[in-house]
């Protein structure tokens, strides 16, 4: 049985390296390095890798939009996400966006091995910490299509904020707004979609194909 084919996907060229590194001599063959999501894209179809290993953040779109893309171009290839990031809102849609797992960067060598190689497999590399996390986020209802829920359109801006990940603090600065105005439409936004927090509102967004 031949090595298990890796792709890596990161804009910064020391973590790629390191993990050209870290699989010398283990059963993994790195075929490929990016450093967008959009060579990552054209790479998998490509070189036909096993497993893809993304980070959350590149340039020309996140790793959760390249996902995205390649379970349209490059079905077979299974994700796994390798993050500075342990956000809740990201781990929830990468989740619900069907990725095979997620790692953050300080993780052991082993860690990351034990990982692509259950990926390759075909298992799952979800922590039970990451599940029980975003639990309760995949779980709310699902709104009927039908149902149109008036967000209005400084509401829906918020609302696309959020499911990056951005603090209120970020939303006021990226859309030039007051704190606590940030804050208030947060608020009606979660009353609006009847969640609680907002990973929640997060995997709502995503599966109601807003973000």
């Amino acid at each position: 049985m031949g090595k298990t084919r890796l792709l890596v996907a990161d804009d910064h060229l020391v973590l790629r390296t390191g993990v050209a590194a870290m699989i010398k001599g283990t059963e993994l063959e790195l075929v490929a390095e990016a450093a967008t999501g959009a060579e990552a894209v054209r790479l998998a179809k490509s070189k036909k890798p096993d497993v893809a290993l993304l980070d959350v953040q590149m340039p020309d779109g996140d790793g959760l939009e390249t996902l995205k893309r390649l379970k349209k171009e490059a079905p077979k290839v299974r994700v796994l996400f390798l993050s500075n990031y342990d956000n809740p809102t990201y781990v929830a849609r990468a989740l619900q966006m069907e990725a095979s797992g997620y790692l953050l960067k300080g993780c052991s060598r082993d860690k990351l091995l034990t990982a692509i190689y259950a990926v390759a497999a075909g298992d799952k590399a979800w922590s039970r910490e990451d599940m029980r996390r975003v639990t309760g986020a995949l779980s709310t209802p699902r709104y009927e299509g039908e149902i149109d829920v008036p967000l209005t359109k400084r509401e829906s801006e918020v609302l696309q904020k959020v499911t990056l990940g951005l603090t209120n603090k970020e939303i006021a600065k990226a859309l030039n707004i007051g704190y606590e105005t940030v804050k208030e439409h947060v608020q009606h936004i979660l009353r609006k979609i009847g969640v609680t927090d907002r990973t929640q509102a997060a995997v709502w967004a995503v599966r109601k194909q807003l973000a």
